[in-house]
């Protein structure tokens, strides 16, 4: 088995099959960019780690995350209570300084028995077939004495398998770029909850870590392109620029550089093929928004981990049917979020619980449509089917472009 990548995916995937006997290995150039995003966990994300047997590694370097706090103006916001989520199997979450999290998760690893190359790994299509193959340096650099029976592309969104079989992706409509830095003194509303801010142009998010705060400007590219040059230019200008962002950055620093990160809403059609699969941001990546990636891959691992263990082509389907289905319903959430209909939906909600017919509701409401944002219930119908009928049918004739971010 030889999994190309060392990120989350890749290496929950590693630790699953190692303890089931498996000899994998892990291709890991070993080079990372200094800030990542995904460093907001949602709820779902908390039993892999305890799956995985990290969490309390985990929890020892983050940040406990137990909401999540939505700002539409300086004088208008609402947060939103993981502990006040009916049903949920997690109440709470956490931030997680990314380069200790995927350390945890490599190690975690090989601690299973799990083999690491220093290299990245170079890979060959044989002909004009679907298959492909380790190339011969690639293969002796892995150990391995005959050619892996599975090759598992888990190395983000350079989607090295789907760019060289010609895998056809779906894109969404935006066309943004996201820039992102660690800055100290950033006021917080609500201490440990991620934060959106609907902007003038775009959005940001502030995720609290432990002595500083992430915080990232997703912004249309040619609208940022009007404000510098480079990424730190860009930053640093609409900082000063934007009155929400003012309301919280006075005083603030910013202690890293700038990391612009592009290619968002991208999702490859295919996942699996003859002796290969996809997995994690090398499948699709929907959106910062909600945070999500986090979740795909690890859930990803864990199925996927299960397909390779049964044998089956049926069942790597299914994996496949399930990571399409958890990205197609997150772009649709994401969509909602952009197009103003969630925001909207969300304060008529408020005003809705406050009449009898909302309150003898509210129990049926909050037991699946929050269950939907921590991610315990978005691949489930009937949780996923209620916010899209509700964003289309209940939002009580208020125009939701008024709470759209452009």
């Amino acid at each position: 088995m030889a999994i190309l990548g060392a990120g989350p995916a890749g290496a929950s995937l590693a630790t699953y099959l190692a303890r089931r006997g498996l000899e994998v290995v892990v291709f890991d150039g070993g080079t990372r960019p200094p800030l990542v995003v995904g460093e907001s966990l949602v709820p779902a994300v908390v039993p892999f780690l305890k799956r995985l047997g990290i969490e309390e590694e985990v929890a020892s370097y983050s940040t406990l995350k137990p909401g999540a706090t939505f700002v539409f103006d300086p004088n208008d916001t609402l947060s939103f209570r993981f502990e006040e989520v009916r049903r949920a199997k997690t109440r709470y979450s956490y931030n997680v300084p990314r380069d200790l999290f995927d350390r945890s998760l490599r190690d975690a690893a090989a601690r299973a028995g799990a083999r690491f190359v220093g290299q990245h790994a170079r890979v060959e299509r044989e002909g004009r077939s679907q298959r492909v193959r380790l190339a011969p340096a690639s293969l002796e650099a892995s150990g391995l004495a005959a050619p892996p029976d599975l090759i598992v592309d888990a190395a983000g969104r350079t989607r090295l398998l789907a760019r060289l079989l010609g895998i056809p992706t779906v894109e969404g409509a935006r066309r943004d770029v996201a820039l992102h830095a660690h800055m100290e003194n950033v006021a917080l509303l609500q201490p440990g909850d991620v934060h959106t801010d609907r902007l003038e142009h775009g959005w940001s998010w502030r995720i609290p870590l432990p002595g500083r705060v992430s915080v990232g400007l997703v912004i249309d590219g040619a609208v940022i392109g009007e404000y510098g040059d480079s990424a730190e230019e860009q930053f640093d200008a609409y900082l000063r620029h934007d009155r929400v962002l003012e309301e919280w950055a006075k005083g603030a620093k910013r202690i890293s550089p700038v990391l612009r990160y592009t290619n968002y809403q991208l999702r490859c059609t295919r996942g699996v093929g003859p002796g290969w699969a996809l997995l994690g941001d090398a499948f699709g990546f929907v959106d910062p928004v909600f945070s999500s990636g986090l979740l795909i891959g690890l859930d990803g691992a864990a199925a996927l981990a299960d397909a390779i263990a049964s044998g089956s082509p049926s069942a790597l389907r299914r994996y496949q049917a399930r990571v399409l289905r958890h990205l197609e319903n997150w772009q649709r959430v994401a969509g909602y979020f952009y197009d103003g209909r969630l925001f909207t939906l969300f304060k008529v909600g408020e005003f809705f619980r406050t009449l009898p017919i909302g309150r003898l509701l509210d129990f049926h409401f909050r037991t699946h449509m929050p269950r939907v944002f921590t991610g315990e219930a978005t691949t489930r119908r009937y949780s996923i089917g209620l916010v899209d009928f509700m964003v289309a049918h209940a939002l009580a004739g208020n125009d939701p472009r008024n709470l759209a971010v452009r």
